[in-house]
């Protein structure tokens, strides 16, 4: 096991779900490396991809068998909440801007 799986493991406190753990940082990885288009993730940011593969495992849900669910809209007068599902790119682009100050400092420009 890496030490980024046993970090996360340890920060979301999970005991049973190696393989979504494993999942969330694996996707957390893929992202930084296609967004920063490098082969290997620096040792820099590797409390990012923790920190994202937290996000994605908390948000994303894997071997859930609900989708998660987002507010749609609220209405304040005479109280309503709508709930819907969360689309994954929109996630997937959201989570990119989070840490995107972290990302830009590795990110090389393909022509």
């Amino acid at each position: 096991m890496s030490d980024m799986f046993t970090t996360l493991k340890e920060m979301l406190g999970v005991e049973d779900k190696d393989v979504q753990i494993e999942f969330a940082l694996e996707s957390a990885k893929n992202i930084v490396t296609d967004y920063c288009n490098i082969d290997e993730i620096p040792t820099s940011l590797e409390t990012t991809v923790v920190r994202m593969a937290m996000d994605i495992y908390r948000n994303e849900r894997p071997g859930e068998t609900e989708k998660p669910q987002a507010v749609k809209s609220v209405s304040i007068g005479d109280t309503s909440t709508s709930f819907g599902d969360v689309a994954s790119g929109d996630y997937t682009q959201s989570i990119v801007k989070n840490y995107e100050k972290q990302l830009k400092r590795h990110r090389r420009l393909t022509f």
